[in-house]
């Protein structure tokens, strides 16, 4: 792979409605490529997930540092938490709170899917033996019902343990809005991760399913509104129920 993709054109920003912004990393993959969702609020702004973070995303995306903002993970995969380190203290479920301020590769899941296979084209500088997430400093432990408030809108935490035990969504009841992270997304998921749990994913999809969701904006891939919710969700639990088991 010889294209090597300099820090200016790395990052693409996406605006959608109602003060949402993504920002992904177009020349990573898609399976691999991490969607960076940020929401304007009255008295500061949200960031769900960082990305890779080879390239910093303070220093060329400039959304980021316009106005106060607090940095959450929708769990510690490396991919999600890769710029986390630069914006001071971020918050995180309990339950993985440790791996954000020591984010051992075969922790994060570094050790076996950051290499040159994730990439359509290489960014500059970029060596798979070198590469590892920078710790970050905790500084909000987030549970189940916890609100961020941005002033003129709150978001409710969602603990959606099966992916990652300290996976969370965000819920905002007054517009629909679901950052879901990697519990669900409009792509395979995935629940063979040395941390995942089969029951468990299937026990958080059956509780998630009758969130009054109007938008869902997943981990990765697009989009996708009420009804494929359900549909991604209904697949995923009759694949995996034991047989005679059926959806209520």
């Amino acid at each position: 792979m010889d294209l090597r993709i300099g820090p200016a054109e790395w990052y693409e920003t996406i605006r959608f409605a109602d003060g949402v912004t993504l920002v992904h990393e177009p020349w990573i993959k898609p399976f691999f490529r991490c969607n960076i969702w940020h929401v304007r609020g009255r008295d500061g702004d949200l960031l769900f997930d960082s990305g890779l973070g080879h390239f910093s995303l303070r220093a060329h995306v400039p959304l980021v540092t316009e106005r106060p903002l607090l940095c959450v993970a929708s769990h510690t995969h490396f991919d999600h938490i890769g710029c986390h380190h630069e914006f001071g203290a971020c918050a995180v479920h309990s339950a993985e709170a440790r791996i954000l301020a020591d984010p051992r590769n075969d922790w994060t899941l570094a050790d076996r899917y950051a290499t040159d296979e994730m990439f359509d084209a290489l960014p500059e500088g970029w060596e798979e033996a070198q590469y590892h997430v920078k710790p970050a400093e905790v500084g909000r432990l987030l549970a189940e019902g916890d609100v961020i408030d941005l002033g003129d809108r709150a978001f409710e935490v969602v603990h959606t343990p099966g992916h990652s035990p300290g996976g969370i969504g965000l819920f905002e009841k007054k517009t629909g809005i679901f950052l879901s992270g990697d519990i669900v997304y409009d792509g395979p998921l995935i629940d063979d991760a040395y941390h995942s749990d089969v029951p468990t994913y299937v026990e958080t999809l059956e509780r998630l399913r009758p969130l009054p969701v109007s938008v869902v904006h997943g981990g990765h891939f697009p989009s996708f509104g009420p009804a494929r919710f359900r549909q991604l969700i209904d697949e995923y639990v009759s694949g995996h129920r034991k047989p005679g088991c059926h959806l209520g």
